[in-house]
């Protein structure tokens, strides 16, 4: 009886239809046996991709700047996998290629009106926030030749602890290790090898180290 008094409160708070959003659960409960709380305007196809023993919450969460119509997806060719509850903001859009694989740890979210386009792989660590407007992408899709082009490993790996500020853009190749701090609007690329620093600018550099945040 909790559970349907908190959930009838998100659904109040996030402008959401309490009935269409516990339909909806029920639904994907009984026909996947998964717990996800779906607002309205969620649409996910190829759900039983994902591989979860746990919560997840699509657009049922009070954000200010978000709207009930904002329409949310989740394409799932590949694999998703959540190793913890989740919240994934409306708004956002989530591609994942045939082949593809995302890992996700326990902690953390995704906030309203993110962008993933992912082709091979995406690892996103224990306790990590991505704030709105982001977009991660792991493939050029079109390749530019020049002399002396280096090779560049396809996937992103984001660390522990990390926090992904507002409009950040992040592409194929990066590794971002434990504890930092991406900067707002910063276009991130390359792999990053000090823990615990704040990256920022285009193209994304350490500013500081031994920083922390919460």
């Amino acid at each position: 009886m909790n559970n349907l008094v908190l959930l009838f409160n998100r659904c109040r708070m996030s402008q959401s239809n309490f009935f269409i959003v516990l339909f909806r659960a029920l639904f994907v409960k009984i026909l996947y046996n998964r717990f996800f709380i779906l607002h309205p305007r969620v649409k996910i196809k190829g759900i039983k991709n994902i591989e979860t023993a746990y919560r997840l919450n699509v657009g049922v969460m009070d954000v200010g700047f978000s709207h009930r119509s904002d329409k949310t997806y989740l394409n799932i060719r590949g694999k998703l996998v959540l190793n913890g509850d989740y919240y994934i903001g409306r708004g956002s859009r989530l591609d994942i290629g045939v082949n593809a694989v995302v890992k996700i740890g326990k902690g953390g979210f995704i906030n309203v009106n993110n962008t993933l386009i992912i082709t091979r792989k995406l690892e996103i660590g224990d306790n990590c926030i991505i704030s709105w407007n982001c977009q991660f992408l792991d493939d050029d899709f079109h390749e530019v030749q020049y002399k002396g082009k280096k090779k560049t490993e396809n996937g992103i790996i984001i660390g522990d602890n990390v926090w992904i500020g507002c409009g950040v853009s992040i592409y194929k190749g990066t590794v971002i290790p434990s504890g930092c701090v991406i900067a707002s609007n910063s276009v991130v690329r390359g792999v990053f090898a000090t823990p615990n620093s704040i990256i920022a600018g285009n193209p994304a550099k350490v500013i500081m180290n031994e920083v922390t945040w919460s």
